[in-house]
């Protein structure tokens, strides 16, 4: 079904994998409209509880392969990058942030330009000891987009943003995570493993619960307070009449642990 990523499901994970190994997963048109397609399929399929997405090989994603982008040919047209933006990049990050399941970025290997914009739109994000981050945007004399702009400062405070963006300089797995860019970092050899049981773990909380915590915290950073009470209390209307909900509070006090369903 898709030529440039690979997707499995099983045990309630849908496992999307950006499948360009030879160019260390740059990005393609094709690419972004199968990840945004297969997004969507999973956010929609019930059975589905957690979102993995990493890159085969030794790459997350090198940014975007600059050899597809419409224009840059031979004659030396230059491509309007405001039309590539608006019509593959932001649709694909805005499935990320409105995919009300948890999404995991498992940044297996180097995670640059956009690739970098793409795990930050992820809600975790799990880091193999040998990956890094390149904000490599300035180094072309771009800026950085596909949400960099916003989730950037959001996660490492607007000094270090602005340092990163700036400079290009490439940051450590340890260092990721020391400034909050990764949620965990791994042993390359427990990687794998770590990943999964993350994407289990999740898979096995309460779905609905989980997907209105990620609407109100995000709709959270753009209110203020008055608003962000009343969006709380909305979706605790809507949490407290799920199935989870009910079965959670019953194994409360029946003192055994919960068996969610995702509903």
């Amino acid at each position: 079904m898709y030529k440039t990523i690979l997707y499995e499901v099983s045990g309630g994970v849908a496992r999307m994998t950006m499948n360009r190994p030879d160019k260390y997963n740059a990005f393609t048109g094709q690419m972004i409209a199968e990840m945004t397609a297969a997004l969507k399929k999973a956010g929609k399929d019930e059975e589905i509880r957690c979102i993995v997405l990493t890159g085969a090989g030794k790459a997350f994603n090198a940014g975007q392969d600059l050899g597809d982008v419409q224009g840059a040919d031979a004659q030396g047209a230059e491509p309007n990058h405001g039309d590539v933006l608006r019509e593959r990049y932001n649709p694909l990050i805005m499935q990320l942030r409105n995919t009300e399941k948890p999404i995991i970025a498992a940044v297996n290997g180097v995670a640059a330009g956009a690739g970098v914009s793409v795990a930050l739109a992820c809600d975790l994000r799990i880091v193999s000891e040998k990956a890094y981050f390149v904000n490599a945007f300035v180094n072309i004399g771009l800026v950085p987009d596909s949400g960099g702009c916003y989730f950037l400062p959001r996660l490492v405070g607007l000094g270090k943003a602005l340092e990163l963006a700036m400079t290009g300089d490439r940051v450590s797995a340890e260092e990721a995570y020391r400034i909050g860019l990764a949620n965990r970092v791994c042993a390359a050899e427990q990687f794998a493993d770590e990943a999964e049981r993350l994407a289990v773990k999740l898979a096995a909380l309460p779905t609905r619960a989980i997907g209105l915590i990620k609407r109100t915290m995000y709709k959270g950073l753009d209110m203020n307070l008055a608003q962000t009470l009343e969006h709380e209390a909305y979706a605790q209307e809507i949490a407290g009449n799920t199935e989870d909900h009910r079965e959670g509070m019953q194994a409360f006090l029946e003192k055994r642990p919960p068996e969610f369903k995702g509903v």
